[in-house]
């Protein structure tokens, strides 16, 4: 199966939100909080890395990720060099780490590009008649919370979602929390 990419968008330094099509499939199915793994030729070696799925299943076939630059990294410098149109081999959706049901008031703790499940769970769960949950999201600074206009909106529409944004190196007036998630 592979994966072509429709757009890419910098959403913090060294940071990327990827659209990517399934072009083979009409309905690509999927869990919020699932991965993909794709894959590709790097220096002459098949590479493959899992990525959580950061939307929401939309009924057609395509899909977002949110993935950080590693520059030693084997395989992330390879999809940052990625054009629209170009494509990967690509694996169905797999993983477990998904909300259960029945839905009941949940606690997220995220770090960094690991909002990406939160993100495709509460763009897919939450809505007026569901449980409440609180999103507790720590980085080092303020330009990497990632999503964070989205999140925002969402804690403004939606009483029962707190959004609990914490910094490690915050800079002079930030009013939020300050310190690592395990401390809050």
């Amino acid at each position: 199966m592979q994966a072509k990419l429709i757009e890419v968008v910098e959403v913090a330094p060294g940071v990327r939100h990827f659209v990517f099509e399934a072009p083979n499939l009409t309905r690509l199915d999927f869990t919020p909080g699932q991965f993909v793994s794709l894959s590709g030729a790097v220096e002459g070696k098949t590479i493959t890395r899992a990525y959580s799925i950061a939307s929401a299943p939309s009924g057609g076939n395509r899909f977002e990720l949110c993935l950080n630059r590693v520059d030693d990294g084997t395989f992330s410098p390879h999809l940052f060099d990625l054009a629209p149109g170009n494509v990967v081999e690509m694996q169905p959706p797999l993983g477990t780490f998904t909300l259960r049901e029945p839905l009941r008031d949940s606690l997220l703790v995220a770090t960094g590009t690991g909002i990406a499940p939160f993100r495709s769970m509460l763009k897919a769960k939450l809505n007026a008649d569901s449980p409440a949950f609180t999103l507790l999201f720590g980085v080092r600074h303020e330009s990497h919370l990632l999503y964070r206009a989205e999140f925002e909106a969402l804690a403004r529409e939606f009483p029962l979602f707190r959004f609990w944004p914490t910094l490690t190196q915050p800079a002079p007036g930030w009013p939020g929390r300050v310190g690592r998630v395990q401390a809050h």
